[in-house]
Formats: C-alpha cells, structure tokens, sequence
C-alpha cells in the first residue's frame, strides 16, 4: 500500500534532471548530479554544504537549483519533501509485515528466523570479516568507545556500552535528540572510536554527530544495511548489516546486536588480560556493595 504510493509518486526532480542536465555546464552537472544522487542529504544541507560536498561555491549551487526550473533551494526541498512523503511509522511497519503474513504462528517463526539467517550469512561473507578486523583493531587502541544510535538503535547502544565497559574500554551513548545529544556529544575527545547504527536518512542527530566526531579524528565504524547514504561516505569502516524491512516491512534489529556483540568479543579476547582484570575488579566491587551476612 504504501510501496505503491511511492511508485505513483512522480519525480520532479529527476525529470527535470534528465531533461536540463545535458545542457549544463560542467560545474552545474556536477552539482545537479550531486543533488539528484543524494536527496535525503539535500533535505537538511544548506547551499554552503551543497558547495562543500561538489567543491563548488554557494553561488553555483544556487544558479544549479534555478537552471533545473526551481525557485530556490528552498523550493527544491519543498518539492523533495512531497516526493519522499511521511516516512513509514513503526505502527504502519507492524501492520504491513503482519498483514503479509498468514495467520499461523510459523509464518511469523519462518520470518524472523529466515531473516536472521540472511543477516548472519552477509555477515559472514569475506569483505564483512576485513571489515571487523579493521574495526576492532581501532577499538581495541580506543580511549573511549561512542555508540550512537536513535530510537531501538539507542537502546542497543546502551546496552553495548556496558559491555565494552565490562571488558575494561570506557563507552559512553550517543542516543538522545536536541539538547540532551548535544551534552552527550561534549563529552567526546580525540582518541575516541564512534560506532554509527544508521541507515539511509540523513537524519540531523546523526549528520551532527559524524561532523563532531570528523573535527576530532575519530574513526568512524558504521553498521548499516545502506551502503551508498550520507553516513557511508564518511566512515571509515562499513560493517553490512542486513536488517529486513524491505518494503515497507518491520526490521530486524537482532541483526545488529549480533554484529555489535561480535565487535565485543573479538575486542575482548584481543585484550584478554585487560577483559579479566576488569572484570575481576568489577566482582570485587560488586561483593563490597553486598550487605555483610549476618553472624
């Protein structure tokens, strides 16, 4: 239902695009292609970032936007808005995966568990293992583990930072919105590794935070099943993480907490002397926090 809302929608943009484009300057076609390839990111960027990501000026990207019959970037957007449309809430992705399924508990089995599947055999395919080898060699030199994440992400974030803080790595989340992200953010340092959950929106929680952590050098690990977003242009390492949720379908975010635990473990018994000691003292603590029995 909501698919082919999509599919009925039409694309402004991409006819005009397709029209207009050919007969641009070289300058503008690198700036009307950037657009055209990456809207999500269009829908919060300002001219100047626009400028920045093609190397142009902020004039030039404004004098693309008119050439491809808009009035501004802010019509641009406007017009990009109504082609992507309100995103699909959780609800509705609940409803549109149970309406698929037959009314039988195995259908519901055979969807979790087949998913899943797919997701561990992506993550064990060669290019995933290089690219958890390199993750854990940054984090295992790490001054302090950021997880970042929103919504079921941040609560996987949470739980992942006390696990790297029970192997003996600091970790702090990066899982709120506003304010809250912001005071989150400030506690960030150069030497730290940030792992991103994120997937194809260019969402502001998430373009912030790989800015911030860009300014002070932190390598970026990123789980995601989006290999061509905003966020995958900037990291350093891309772990493919399949989760699901193809049209329109609810995700599975199980798939994630697999990759995330690998992370862990491999970190854990690459620094197993640390991991005992810590945990050792973690136990020690804990007994002296217990009251004393009585005699």
């Amino acid at each position: 239902m909501a698919v082919n809302k999509i599919k009925n929608r039409v694309d402004v943009l991409g006819e005009r695009y397709r029209a207009r484009a050919p007969s641009l300057s070289s300058s503008l076609q690198s700036v009307a292609r950037y657009i055209h390839d990456n809207r999500e990111a269009i829908l919060d960027a300002t001219a100047m970032e626009i400028a920045d990501a093609t190397q142009t000026s902020d004039a030039t990207v404004v004098r693309t936007v008119q050439a491809l019959g808009f009035a501004g970037l802010r019509d641009l957007k406007t017009t990009l808005a109504a082609w992507f449309g309100p995103a699909m809430n959780s609800e509705e992705k609940m409803s549109a995966t149970v309406s698929e399924l037959s009314c039988d508990i195995n259908s519901g089995i055979d969807f979790v568990l087949g998913g899943h599947k797919r997701a561990c055999d992506a993550l064990s395919e060669p290019h995933n293992r290089q690219a958890v080898a390199r993750a854990v060699a940054m984090l295992i030199e790490a001054r302090q583990v950021a997880l970042f994440g929103i919504n079921a992400s941040g609560i996987l974030a949470d739980y992942s930072a006390r696990l790297f803080t029970r192997i003996g790595i600091p970790a702090v989340t990066l899982n709120r919105s506003g304010i809250a992200l912001a005071e989150q953010l400030i506690t960030l340092q150069r030497g730290d590794v940030l792992i991103m959950m994120a997937q194809k929106s260019a969402h502001r929680e998430g373009l912030t935070t790989l800015k911030e952590a860009k300014r002070l050098g932190m390598p970026v690990i990123l789980l995601t099943n989006a290999l061509e977003s905003a966020f995958a242009k900037e990291a350093d390492v891309i772990i493919n993480v399949p989760r699901g949720g193809e049209n329109g379908r609810m995700p599975l975010h199980g798939t994630v907490l697999v990759c995330l635990e690998m992370l862990i473990l491999s970190v854990a018994s690459a620094t197993s002397s640390r991991t005992v000691k810590t945990m050792k003292r973690i136990q020690d603590l804990n007994r002296s926090l217990k009251p004393a029995s009585k005699k």
